[in-house]
Parts: structure tokens; sequence; C-alpha cells
């Protein structure tokens, strides 16, 4: 009876989690637009006023990663001698994964800035281009190198269910996108 009282208080607190993240999602997704009309820019100090400018993506994706990680334990059943050693590894690999999002995006605005101009810049644009491909290089690198330091630390049944597992955390995050921007719409619809 207990095991059950657990597991249900186990399923509200995820339920609980996906909500939380389902609303800074759209919190983040509502604000969007105002920023896009000039209502603002967003703060490079410290984190959004509450209210003001909403949720940052990148608090986003600690949260939804903070989730991963919740899940990922009780999804895994880890033992208390793998958990911390998992738990470092996986900070390790939502690092690598976040740098070459980050990295990834800034070399794309440079070469979206750059395919606008008339002429191109040649010069520039193969530097760029090689700096992408420098990025997704390393990132894969780095990704590969992460997820074997994970395995490390799982047995193979472990393993199987920790890639099945990123899986379908990866859709519910689009799922999440996907709900928050519906609901955005609608808002913009019906003011």
């Amino acid at each position: 009876m207990l095991t059950l009282m657990n597991r249900a208080t186990s399923v509200r607190s995820r339920d609980s989690w996906l909500a939380r993240l389902s609303l800074a999602v759209a919190l983040t997704l509502m604000a969007a637009p105002a920023f896009a009309q000039g209502g603002g820019a967003p703060r490079r100090n410290g984190p959004p006023a509450a209210g003001a400018e909403g949720v940052s993506p990148g608090e986003i994706q600690r949260l939804f990663d903070a989730y991963v990680v919740m899940q990922a334990q009780d999804q895994l059943q880890l033992t208390d001698e793998q958990y911390p050693k998992f738990l470092a590894r996986v900070k390790v690999l939502q690092s690598a994964r976040q740098r070459g999002l980050v990295d990834r995006g800034r070399i794309i605005q440079d070469l979206r800035r750059l395919s606008d101009a008339n002429p191109i810049d040649e010069t520039q644009a193969k530097n760029q281009l090689k700096a992408l491909a420098d990025v997704d290089a390393r990132t894969a690198n780095e990704v590969r190198d992460a997820l074997n330091g994970i395995d490390q630390v799982l047995d193979l049944r472990q393993q199987v269910k920790f890639r099945i597992f990123e899986e379908q955390m990866e859709r519910r995050k689009v799922e999440l996108l996907m709900r928050a921007r519906q609901a955005n719409r609608q808002r913009q619809a019906n003011p």
C-alpha cells in the first residue's frame, strides 16, 4: 500500500513539473511577440523580472533538464551508488548539447545576416560555413563522449532504457512547445 502511495505521489510530482514547465514555455512564447514588436530586449544580467518578460528560453531548458534527470532516476531505477555518477555525466551531456545549440545558433544568425547582403561576402560566408561544420563536429564528439561516460555508469538494460527515455523526453519537449505555441496563437487571436 505504501509503495502504491509513493508511486501516486511520484506521478503527481511529475505532473506538477510538467505543468510548471508547460507554463514556463507558454510564458516565454507569449513574451516573444512583445520583443519582436519593439517591446524591449531581453535583459542580459540576472533572471527575468516576474511577469515582465516571462521566462527565458535558458530557464525553460534548465527546468526541462532538471525534469529529465528526475524522471531518469525513476525510469532507469538507478541505485544510490549510480545516481551521483549518472547525474554528473548527464549534466556533461546536457551542457555539450546546449553549448552546441548556442554556438550553432550564433553562426546561423551570422550566415543569415551575410545572406541578406548583396553581393555576399564570399570570404566571410566560407569562414562561417567552416565554423558551422567545426561546431557540428565538435558537438557530435562531445555528445558521443558524454554518452560513453553515461554508459560506463549504467548496466546494459539501463543503457537501452536511457536511449529510449531520451527519445521520449525529446518528444515531450516538442509537444510542450507545440502546445505553448498553440495557446499563444489562440491568445493572440482572442485578445
